[in-house]
Parts: structure tokens; C-alpha cells; sequence
């Protein structure tokens, strides 16, 4: 029912016929035809499509999501909710690892993608300044004045790999340092700065010359700092995966100590940024202004990959510094319209909605709740986050009873005990969130900044039941733990 009611509007919209071609027609003009009625392939492999994947793509991920009942067929995404096959509607508190801070399918974001398609406007020229390129990066230093000037790439990844070209051609030195459980991507000089060896098992050597310390330790980054060889110091303000938040000097204090030794100063914003923490750029909870911010994810509106390098006028002069490397850092589609119409767009719509401020304020309502479980739940170690990127923390507990159930679900695999939290969320409480990070006890949560009250109390009421629940032993939550632990060991 969803999808013939969701390909009727969308047909009717495009002005596409809905009824079979004459038969008459080719091979080719059926390919066409499938092209155009994207909404009935969609659907037409509802059933097979895990299976599809499975046997082209990658295999171990229909696995996993098979095996903690994640496999529902989702159809349908609307605002901060998802619908799958039945209709039923999920509380998406996971929002594509934060892309879709303005929600999913913004109008104002569809509006202005569909009217660059219906434009005709000139696009990827490569000889030309792109006009919706140059308005973008406009409005973008608006919000960060003190940076001048605006690279764009495809995705985050992209960008932390401009940033670390960036850093070392202004200073001349090849040195990157970086933090212990940061994520800056998986492309190859981007996982040479990635502090979770998870993602970097098997994929080594990397790139030399980055030098990993300890988050929150300035002691250890004044070390790093002090051979005089490090082009640059990145860090997220408030690292991902695990949401740690850094010391109430750190950053400051850090930018410090980079500027001091001739480093540049890199925040990766690219799941911060954008209003998601309650201020446009988390840096600016701790009034430090970074040499370079990196901006991905939200930027897109949830349609277009884009991402975006803010920088100081010496840095990127010193890239961009005769006409003849004029294009020595470029991508090919990172100008597009559609991803320039996509960001400026979702701008607009950050600042129409009031996102920021909305942001904050939910943020610390949802905060005081989950503050509140710690002191009741001995499982529940704390809370963490700002605006609405935010996590919860789980511990080993004091009393013997569920000690014993945590040590036999934390022997098969560190940090599984957090499944035990997310799925009954998903498959009890129909939420979807997931834990912050490998090996980690914390669940994260990233809801859209549009996110209502009642979808608070959805939110605050489903956490408390599943937690809840999961102090009882025995009990649901320690048969699904036991469940997991035999397929793991079949696996």
C-alpha cells in the first residue's frame, strides 16, 4: 500500500506514465522506462533485496543486520521518522550517522534540487568559477568569520584528505597528529588518523609521520608538538565514536599550543557541525577558533554528498599560490549543483526553523533525563553530549547477579552488553539508534534536530524500559544476550 501510494504521487509529479510500454518497444526503451520508475524498482525488489545485496555486495553485513532482527524493509523515511514494509513508523535516532539533521526529505531541501533539475543550468563545466559554489561558501564564512576561505569535496573523508594536504603545504612539515578512538574516515590518509585499530586491521602500512596521543592530554600534545615536524594537531571536538567530550581547557588550550609551535589547528566538524551540538560549530561551547573546520554529513540535506574545507587565507594561499596550480586540489564532481543547491538550502533552513537554538534546548531536556536514570540504575554508568549528539554509558555492575550475567555476555565479545540495549529499543520500542563505537559500552544517539516532544517522551520512556528491564536477571534481556552470544560462536 505504501509504495503504490508513494509511486502515484511521485508519478504524478514527474510526469511519468505509469502503464506498460507498448510492446513494441525495445530492450533498451524498457531499461528507459525502469530508469523513469525508480519508486516501482524500488518496490519490485522489496523481497529480494537483502538477498540481492547480500550475493553483490557485502555479505557480512545481511548478516549482521539478519541476526539482530534489523531486516524489517525500510520503504519510506519522512521528517525524524522511518516506515517499513508494514507501515510501521521507527523513531530514527540514528539519522544516517547524522546526515539528516534537518530530517529526512526536507521540502525546502526537495524544492531547490528539484528546480536546479528542471533549470538547465550549466554544471561541471570544470573551466568556470561556479556561481552556486561561490554563494555556498559565502554563507558558510558567514557563520565562521574568522576563516576566509572554502574548498569543497564529496564527503567527510574527502575533506579531512584536503585538510591534511592543506596543513602541509602551509607549514612545509609532514607531521599529523591525532587522537586515540577518533574518526576521521576510512580513504586511506584518513585512516592513517584513525585512533580505533578496528577500522585499521589489516589495511596497514599508513601514511608516516602521524603521531597518535591520548584524547584530553595536553601534556602528551605539547610532547607531540614540541620536534617542531607537525604540520597540524585534528580533532573532533566531541569524538564520535563513544561521544567523549573533551576537558573544559582542552580545546582552547590545545589551539594554544598548536599556534605556539607553528601547527595549524584542525576541528572536525563533520558530525558536530551545522547546529547539531546546540551551537553552529561545537568549538564554539569552548570560544576556540580552529585554523581549518571541516563540514560534511547535515550539509547534504540528506540528498547530495558534499563536504566542505573552511580555512585562514595564508593556509590556502600557500596551495592555491601561482595560476598554474590553480586546480592542484580539486575533485571532479565536488562543485555540482545539486550538492551547492543542497547546501545552500539546508542553511536556509537551519536558520528558518531556528535548528540551533531548537537543538540546545531539546538537547538539554533530553541530557537532565538520562542524567537523572544514572543515579537509579546501577548498569547505567553516565550520561554525555551536547545539544543532541548524545550518549549513555554503561558499566560492570556492583551486585552479584547481574555482575555474573555482564562478565558471561562481555567474554564473548567486549562491548556487546550495548546490543543488548539497542535492539529491544528497535525491535520492542521501534527506535533506532546503535552503540557509539567498537568494544564500547555507550549508545549514541543522534536524532534529527527537528525532533518533537512527544518523540522526547517516545525517547526518554523506551531508554528507561529497556534499561530497566535489562536489571533483571534473569530476564528478556539476558536471553537475547544469550541468543547473541550462541549465533556469535556459530558465526
Amino acid at each position: 500500500m505504501i509504495y503504490r501510494a508513494c509511486k502515484a504521487r511521485e508519478m504524478k509529479h514527474l510526469g511519468v506514465n505509469s502503464q506498460p510500454m507498448d510492446s513494441a518497444h525495445t530492450s533498451q526503451g524498457r531499461s528507459l522506462r525502469d530508469s523513469a520508475d525508480m519508486i516501482a524498482l524500488f518496490a519490485r525488489h522489496e523481497t529480494d533485496g537483502y538477498e540481492m545485496y547480500g550475493r553483490h555486495g557485502n555479505e557480512q553485513l545481511v548478516r549482521m543486520l539478519r541476526m539482530v532482527g534489523y531486516d524489517v524493509g525500510f520503504c519510506r523515511g519522512e521528517g525524524a521518522y522511518l516506515y517499513d514494509r508494514d507501515g510501521t513508523r521507527y523513531l530514527d535516532l540514528l539519522s544516517g550517522f547524522g546526515v539528516f539533521a534537518i530530517g529526512r526529505s526536507h521540502p525546502a531541501v526537495r524544492a531547490a534540487l528539484r528546480n536546479v533539475l528542471d533549470s538547465d543550468l550549466p554544471n561541471l563545466i570544470q573551466m568556470d568559477a561556479p556561481r552556486l559554489a561561490g554563494i555556498l561558501a559565502g554563507r558558510l564564512l558567514e557563520r565562521v568569520p574568522y576563516l576566509d576561505k572554502v574548498l569543497f569535496a564529496n564527503s567527510g573523508g574527502e575533506a579531512v584528505e584536503a585538510a591534511m594536504k592543506f596543513a602541509r603545504a602551509a607549514t612545509g612539515r609532514p607531521g599529523i597528529v591525532y587522537c586515540d578512538h577518533a574518526f576521521h574516515g576510512l580513504s586511506y590518509g584518513a585512516l592513517s588518523i584513525n585512533g580505533d585499530e578496528t577500522f585499521r586491521s589489516g589495511f596497514g602500512p599508513f601514511l608516516p609521520d602521524c603521531v597518535r596521543v591520548p584524547f584530553n592530554d595536553l601534556s602528551a600534545l605539547e610532547q607531540a608538538l614540541h620536534a617542531g615536524t607537525v604540520a597540524a594537531f585534528i580533532v573532533e571536538p566531541i569524538q564520535g565514536k563513544g561521544v567523549n567530550m573533551p576537558g573544559a581547557d582542552y580545546l582552547k588550550s590545545a589551539a594554544d599550543l598548536c599556534r605556539r609551535h607553528g601547527a595549524l589547528f584542525i576541528a572536525d566538524e563533520i558530525q558536530t557541525g551545522l547546529g547539531r551540538t546546540g551551537r553552529f560549530l561545537a568549538v564554539e561551547h569552548w570560544n576556540v577558533e580552529p585554523d581549518m573546520v571541516l563540514l560534511s554529513k547535515a550539509l547534504s540535506g540528506g540528498y547530495v554528498p558534499v563536504s566542505a574545507v573552511l580555512t585562514r587565507k595564508h593556509v590556502f594561499d600557500k596551495v592555491f599560490d601561482r595560476m598554474d596550480r590553480a586546480m592542484v586540489a580539486a575533485s571532479t564532481f565536488a562543485e555540482n549543483n545539486l550538492a551547492m543547491a543542497a547546501g545552500i538550502a539546508t542553511l536556509d533552513v537551519i536558520a528558518a526553523e531556528g535548528l540551533v537554538e531548537k537543538a540546545a534546548k531539546t538537547g538539554d531536556r533530553l541530557m537532565r533525563a538520562f542524567s537523572d536514570m544514572t543515579g537509579r540504575y546501577e548498569l547505567l554508568r553516565e550520561a554525555r553530549g551536547k545539544g543532541l549528539m548524545i550518549g549513555i554509558d554503561f558499566c560492570r555492575p556492583r551486585s552479584f547477579g547481574l555482575k555474573t550475567a555482564w562478565d558471561m555476555i562481555e567474554a564473548a565479545r567486549e562491548g556487546l552488553f550495548s546490543q543488548l540495549i539497542t535492539i529491544p529499543l528497535f525491535t520492542d520500542h521501534k527506535i533506532l539508534c546503535q552503540v557509539a563505537g567498537p568494544s564500547g559500552h555507550a549508545v549514541k544517539f543522534l536524532p534529527s534536530l527537528t525532533i518533537s516532544d512527544s518523540d522526547c517522551e517516545w525517547m526518554i520512556n523506551s531508554v528507561e524500559a529497556v534499561i530497566a528491564a535489562s536489571h533483571h536477571v534473569p530476564g528478556a534481556t539476558w536471553s537475547l544476550g544469550k541468543n547473541l552470544v550462541a549465533r556469535l560462536v556459530r558465526a
